[in-house]
């Protein structure tokens, strides 16, 4: 499986094909956007999808984890799709996360689905947190200093290969701020050419694009517009390979 390095604000950050953001030097793996519970929510709406949506979440979580052995994870907001659903979570699901929460150190932040910690899982909850002097927030600033990593907008970039039109989850990063995919199974995607990203990043930016078991790293101008999807989020697909 092939990685490829994200330097940010003089931090060595590693973009792991799964979705998951990987900090060696620190021992640090964070993740953004889990929406777990989503499908439960869906079907309270009317909206019934397959409801392993967390299970899925969960396994692709614990093999990166093993793959890495870090010593502190951040989820990165939104770990849940609402304040509620940590309490929606079936015993197994609730069994198993709450093993790999005790496994290191692990830290929530809050976000605009879960503004209030997860109930009965463990693990520490603040509404950001800076680690040599890089600030891991949920929701990116317009005006950030340097070193930001963040969650939120589930960036997504589309290209055109030997013909083929590909829509993939990425990573978006200039050499001041950093951009998570979103990392749940059950979560959409927004354009990375939509002004809600591309704004954050006024001279331009990298996308490293999630493959099967690498990823692509492409600069803005070879990217497309989503042509009739821009702003649309979908409930389906998980790009990336766990």
């Amino acid at each position: 499986m092939r990685q490829a390095s994200l330097p940010v604000a003089g931090a060595a950050f590693v973009a792991d094909p799964s979705g998951a953001l990987v900090w060696p030097e620190q021992g640090l793996v964070a993740v953004a956007d889990l929406h777990l519970e989503k499908g439960s929510a869906l079907a309270r709406r009317g909206t019934l999808l397959p409801p392993y949506d967390t299970r899925t979440t969960l396994a692709c979580l614990e093999a990166v984890l093993a793959r890495w052995r870090p010593r502190q994870v951040i989820s990165l907001g939104d770990g849940f799709h609402d304040e509620l659903a940590s309490l929606r979570l079936c015993a197994e699901d609730r069994a198993r996360l709450r093993r790999l929460v005790a496994a290191q150190d692990w830290l929530w932040l809050a976000g605009n689905h879960d503004p209030g910690p997860p109930q009965g899982l463990g693990g520490r909850v603040a509404a950001e947190a800076v680690i040599a002097g890089i600030t891991f927030r949920h929701r990116p600033l317009a005006t950030p200093g340097a070193g930001e990593v963040a969650g939120h907008l589930h960036p997504t970039a589309r290209l055109t290969v030997r013909g083929r039109r590909l829509a993939r989850r990425c990573f978006v990063a200039d050499d001041r701020r950093l951009l998570l995919p979103a990392f749940g199974s059950y979560t959409g995607g927004l354009d990375v050419l939509d002004p809600a990203i591309a704004g954050l990043f006024a001279a331009g930016f990298h996308a490293t694009l999630l493959g099967a078991s690498r990823v692509h790293s492409l600069p803005h101008h070879r990217l497309e517009r989503h042509a009739t999807e821009e702003r649309r989020r979908r409930p389906g697909g998980h790009w990336g390979q766990c």
